[in-house]
Order: structure tokens, then C-alpha cells, then sequence
């Protein structure tokens, strides 16, 4: 049973968990021997210090592999689980000694050694340190991504050959993108209200500090979060006890957002004393590392996942696959399969440009009725606001994510030609839908497919594969592998008539002779260009608009001018996504339930996406210069009739200025004075 809670569930306490539990025991009782069963638990158990399986724990506290133990240091690692975040040798000395002192006690009575091996066993010093090599970064999911791969590679061998893996993770980046998933999930969570204690102990009024402990070392840290113990409740305070950090009184400030949740993502009316949200004996849990800045809150029930890449070459530098590895080993970058929504609209419209569209082409924002040709059914898309606009500018259209427009406009340029011009983004055919509502963004994609697609926006056109291992090391330090990503090179010279050339390995390489101001990298070495570079960056300048003044300005906290994005929803509010980027950088961040559900009304990706997206690049950004997506030759900036998208006249006085790719301008207007101005687009006037 505590194979089955450790692996496979969740520690909260309830009858549906406990049933589980029972079901899952009973079908591993069928499929494995004890043996097989204790060797799951000895290879899977926390104890204490991130190690997790006593080999993990013989290297953590003694720098030995498990053969290479003595009868003391066995005992020592064998009475850990117990409690293994306060009775563990280094946080505990003096409690590791007595926890070994237990177990030799009882491996001399059960005749496992003898009464000399007991006694220099016992009299031996308890050591009370780390060994090993330490974290440098938290990367759970990675590394659970580098040991599928090394093993797919290497077999077995890769647990015991020395093996050394060289990752494209940059700590400082992968540390801001936990932090900012965490971050953006517990405030999404907050919002819907308190769910209720985690679980519920019986403690004596007299209880000591070591019975509070003994309790709290039945619930773990959780993505960051520490449990506790409510003591005592007192009018619009709460007195808990917290793990590792012991009692913290908790003002009303802390506790007054607690309004209990309700079905249907509604929530009960604000509570008004402290009664009202926690009794003694509540396990809750916390957030912050001393007395001052805990704050009360809850493990959310929603995910969330971050990946970030270089556009250049499509290295990974930072990967978070959900709140947390260790709460749930399900990589939501990889392996999830969710609609992008609005985010996926960019890819329609790059389509659109080279059917000689430009920003703007008007197109209607109408009701459209279309038939379900296998079914007797009819579709009738709609906008989130559940309005029309009337003719509208496609540039205006993405900026405020008008569904008809993007269907309209799939249509219009034929649905067999974009199903198989987004394909040059690097998605696969097979997940994509082919008929319209591929518009809307109804294809299941993971999060790393997205942030390699939008890599392309960022680098001016070229399409990038993501990878996260760079090279491969054996035990003396042999290279036995290094990837050779392909490079986008937007100042490199290429012939645009050339066939695509095939996969490349080599890495690239500049040239080391004298200089002459240009660099040079083999063809060979280069990624493909896929769209024309004016099309990725009207695309680009678009979703600039988007975070300026669009479904993204809860972005503008960023301050800067070089940054872009789309966020996308789905039906109903199941997931919610912001993709976004700068001409360095590429963030993709998703939320929502893995167990497919509404995030709640008015939860979309600007409101549930954008601000862990935005926490995520600050950091990442923070002191690196603007570095806006490069523009390439080829472009006209004129001035146009907002109402028409035609070329403004110049008697017109309400002209804008828009950029179009030379040789695809649109026609001059026929300027007849104001009266002739289009009143369904004036302002953001509703059609319907």
C-alpha cells in the first residue's frame, strides 16, 4: 500500500484515495512477487535530501554505491523512512543515531548479524553530510527526459557505466520558469476558492514538538509547498505548525481569501473570522521559507507547463512539465495533447500571406452556418464575445482573436492548402484536423510542438527541431555523442530555389580564417527557411499588437518593446495558453485540468496564461538588450484607410500607417469625405 500511495496516488486523505490505494495494492499483489513488490519501494522511497531509493541514499550520505556499505551505514539509511526530511544524518544527527540504534537492535534479534558486528556497528560515528555530486538545478522532468533517452541508447548499462549527460538547460532560466508556473497555478487557484484541508489529525492538547513533527512527516513538500498543522484558532488569526519550520501565527491578511469553493467553479460569500476557514487539527499547506513571508494556500488542482527554447538552434533551456514531478511524473511539455485554440491562429494567417493576404485585407466577421458533411449536424462558430464585427482588417482580427475572420479566411485561401502549408512549422499531419476548424485551432499539439512552430515567427522564417541533450560522455570522458542542431541563420545567403536540404547533423561552424566582416556556415549546417522572412515577421508585428494592445497586455508589465504573442482558449475554458517570444527567446505556458474540465467562465489564456508567461520572461529577459525579431529587406510602410484597408488617399485625414511586403500593395482608395466611412467599423462597434 505504500508502493501503491508513493507511485501512484496523491497523499491527501479521503475514503476515495484509501480505495485506491486498496485497488491498486490488490492488482500489484497479483502481478508481483514481495520481492518485486520491496524492490519497487526500496527504488522509489523518499529519503530525505532528494534521494529517492537507498541507491540514491547511499550516495547522498555516503558517497558509496549499496555494495560497498557497512552494517552501520545500512542500518542508518534502513531507519530513514520513517521520518525522512527530520531523521536523516544531516538534518538530524543525534536523530538518525537513534533510528540506527533501533534497527541494529533488531537485526541482532532477528540473528542478521552478530553481537560484535552490533556493537562496532553502534559505536561507529554517525557521519552528517552530503556526498556526491550537488543539485545544481532543479530539472526533474528533464531528467526523467535524459535517463527514457539514455536508456533507449545504452539499455541497462546506462544505470552503472558512468555515464555523463550535457544538457541545452540553463539553470538560472529553468529556476525562473518553476518559479513562474507555481506562481501563475497558485494564483489561478486562489481564485476559486478554499477546498478544504488537505486532511484532518487528532493531536493532545499537550502534544510536544516531536508529536507534531511525527505528524507532519506523513504529509510531503509538495512543488515547494510545506505542510502544516493548525494548533490553535483565535477570532481572525490561526496559530499552525509548520514542517521544518515549526509554530507561525498566521493574521487575518493571510487567511481572509479562503472563501470556500462551491460547484460550478462559483464561490461561498468572504469569510468573516477564522472559524469560518480552519479548525484545530487541519493539515494545510504553505507557501515561503521563514515566519514573515508564509502565506496560507492549497496544492492546486489545475496544471500547468512551461518550455522555453532558443530560436536560433531549438535548444531547450528551460522545461517544466507540471507543479510537481514528484506529486505527478506526467510531462505535460511532451506528452500532453491539448488544442492550442487562438494561439494556433498565427499559423493560418502565415498560410494566408503567401496566398497574397497582407494585414490588411478585410474580411468579414459574420455568422457562418457549415455543414458536417459525415454527420447530419451543422457548425456554427462563434466569437468569445459572443458578437460580430462586421468587415474587419485581418491585423485587428488577430489582435482581438475574431474565430469567424480565421475561418473565413481558412476558406477563402482552401482548406487542403493550409492543412498542408502549416505542416512546414514541424507539426505532423496525422494531429492535425482537415477541415475548418483547424481555423480555430482544434488540433492536439503538446507544448513543445508549439514552441518549436512559433521558433519559426522568432527567427525570421526557419524552422528549428528542438533537442535537449547536447552531448553524451562515457565514464573517462569520451564524447560518444554531440548534436548538431540545425542553425537559423538569417544574415547566411541561400538560394530561396534550392530543394530543401536534407536533415543536418554537422554542427555549425564558423569560418576561422582572416576576416572579411562575414561569417560563414556551411549549407549543410543550415535549418531550412520554410515561410519567407517578410511573412514571419508581419506575423510577428502583429503579435507585438496582440501584447500592446490586445488579448495579451497583461504582458505590458514586461516594459518592452521587442516582445509578442498570441494567447489562445478553448471551448468552454478547458486550456488556456499564451505563446510568446522576442528575437532571443521562445515561452510556451498551458493551464488547465489533466482530467479534461472548465478552468471557469472568463478564465482565459490572458488572464490564466499571460501572467506566468510574463513572470517567466522577466526574469529571463531581465539586463539582455531589445532584440526584436530581425526585418528583413522587402518591406513598405504606407499609409492606408482603416475602414477599407485600401491606400489612403490624401484628402483622407483618418489614415494608418501598415507595413505589406513590396509588390503586394493594396488598390487606392476613392476618398468621398466622412460620410462614405463604413459605420460597422466604427470604433469596435458589434455587428450584432
Amino acid at each position: 500500500m505504500q508502493v501503491a500511495r508513493g507511485v501512484f496516488l496523491t497523499p491527501r486523505r479521503d475514503m476515495k484515495r484509501k480505495m485506491s490505494e486498496i485497488y491498486i495494492s490488490l492488482l500489484m499483489e497479483s502481478e508481483f512477487s514481495k520481492e518485486e513488490i520491496f524492490s519497487l519501494y526500496a527504488n522509489k522511497t523518499f529519503l530525505g535530501q532528494r534521494a529517492y531509493g537507498v541507491g540514491a541514499a547511499a550516495e547522498v550520505y555516503f558517497g558509496k554505491t549499496i555494495d560497498q556499505l557497512s552494517i552501520a551505514e545500512m542500518a542508518t539509511i534502513a531507519g530513514i523512512p520513517k521520518a525522512p526530511t527530520t531523521q536523516n544524518p544531516v538534518a538530524s544527527a543525534d536523530g538518525a543515531r537513534n533510528r540506527r540504534s533501533y534497527v541494529l537492535r533488531r537485526m541482532l534479534e532477528l540473528g542478521f548479524i552478530t553481537q560484535a558486528e552490533h556493537d562496532a556497528a553502534n559505536s561507529s560515528p554517525m557521519e552528517s553530510r552530503l556526498h556526491g555530486p550537488s543539485v545544481e538545478v532543479d530539472a526533474p522532468y528533464v531528467a526523467e527526459m535524459v535517463r527514457a533517452d539514455m536508456q533507449a541508447r545504452y539499455g541497462d548499462d546506462v544505470y552503472t557505466a558512468g555515464y555523463k549527460v550535457y544538457t541545452t538547460i540553463d539553470s538560472r532560466l529553468q529556476l525562473a520558469a518553476t518559479i513562474a508556473l507555481r506562481t501563475g497555478l497558485l494564483e489561478y487557484d486562489r481564485r476559486h476558492g478554499y477546498r478544504g484541508p488537505t486532511a484532518k489529525v487528532e493531536l493532545p492538547k499537550a502534544a510536544g514538538s516531536e508529536d507534531w513533527d511525527a505528524e507532519l512527516e506523513e504529509f510531503p513538500v509538495i512543488g515547494g509547498l510545506r505542510p502544516a498543522i493548525v494548533d490553535r484558532v483565535e477570532g481572525r488569526s490561526a496559530r499552525i505548525v509548520v514542517k521544518d519550520l515549526g509554530p507561525v501565527t498566521l493574521p487575518w491578511e493571510k487567511l481572509s481569501w479562503a472563501r470556500r469553493e462551491l460547484p460550478d467553479e462559483k464561490v461561498d460569500r468572504s469569510p468573516t473570522q477564522a472559524s469560518d476557514i480552519m479548525s484545530r487539527g487541519d493539515v494545510i499547506y504553505t507557501a515561503g521559507n521563514t515566519a514573515e513571508s508564509l502565506q496560507f494556500v492549497q496544492v492546486p488542482e489545475a496544471q500547468s507547463a512551461i518550455v522555453s527554447v532558443d530560436p536560433k538552434d531549438g535548444a531547450v533551456v528551460a522545461l517544466v512539465g507540471g507543479f510537481d514531478f514528484f506529486q505527478s511524473k506526467f510531462n505535460r511539455v511532451t506528452q500532453a495533447r491539448r488544442q492550442p485554440g487562438s494561439a494556433f491562429k498565427p499559423f493560418i494567417y502565415s498560410a494566408a500571406f503567401d496566398k497574397g493576404f497582407t494585414p490588411a485585407s478585410v474580411v468579414l466577421d459574420a455568422p457562418v452556418v457549415l455543414d458536417q458533411p459525415d454527420t447530419e449536424q451543422v457548425w456554427r462558430p462563434g466569437n468569445s464575445t459572443n458578437k460580430f464585427y462586421g468587415p474587419t482588417r485581418l491585423r485587428e482580427a488577430l489582435v482581438r482573436s475574431r474565430n469567424l475572420v480565421s475561418v473565413r479566411l481558412m476558406r477563402e485561401i482552401g482548406g487542403a492548402y493550409t492543412w498542408n502549408y502549416v505542416t512546414r512549422f514541424g507539426f505532423d499531419k496525422s494531429q492535425l484536423p482537415d477541415d475548418l476548424t483547424l481555423a480555430l485551432g482544434t488540433a492536439e499539439l503538446s507544448p513543445l510542438q508549439m514552441a518549436t512552430g512559433y521558433a519559426t515567427f522568432a527567427n525570421g522564417g526557419f524552422r528549428v527541431s528542438s533537442y535537449y541533450v547536447d552531448r553524451i560522455e562515457d565514464s573517462a570522458g569520451k564524447v560518444l555523442f554531440q548534436d548538431r542542431p540545425a542553425l537559423a541563420c538569417f544574415d547566411c545567403s541561400r538560394d530561396p530555389d534550392a530543394a530543401e536540404p536534407a536533415p543536418p547533423r554537422a554542427r555549425p561552424h564558423l569560418d576561422t580564417g582572416e576576416p572579411d566582416g562575414k561569417s560563414i556556415i556551411p549549407a549543410k549546417d543550415l535549418a531550412p527557411q520554410v515561410i519567407r522572412p517578410q511573412v514571419a515577421y508581419l506575423l510577428a508585428d502583429m503579435m507585438a499588437d496582440v501584447i500592446k494592445r490586445g488579448t495579451g497586455t497583461r504582458a505590458r508589465a514586461l516594459n518592452r518593446d521587442d516582445v509578442a504573442g498570441k494567447t489562445g482558449t478553448t471551448n468552454d475554458h478547458h486550456d488556456a495558453w499564451f505563446a510568446g517570444f522576442n528575437g532571443d527567446l521562445v515561452a510556451i505556458v498551458w493551464v488547465g485540468f489533466d482530467q479534461d474540465r472548465s478552468l471557469g467562465d472568463g478564465e482565459e489564456g490572458g488572464r490564466v496564461a499571460v501572467p506566468p508567461w510574463t513572470y517567466f520572461m522577466h526574469a529571463a529577459l531581465a539586463g539582455s538588450p531589445r532584440r526584436s525579431v530581425p526585418v528583413p529587406d522587402g518591406l513598405v510602410t504606407v499609409r492606408i484607410a482603416p475602414d477599407t484597408g485600401l491606400l489612403a488617399s490624401a484628402d483622407n485625414p483618418n489614415g494608418i500607417m501598415e507595413k505589406f511586403i513590396e509588390g503586394n500593395l493594396p488598390k487606392a482608395e476613392v476618398y468621398e469625405g466622412q460620410s462614405n466611412a463604413n459605420p460597422l467599423t466604427v470604433g469596435d462597434k458589434p455587428l450584432f
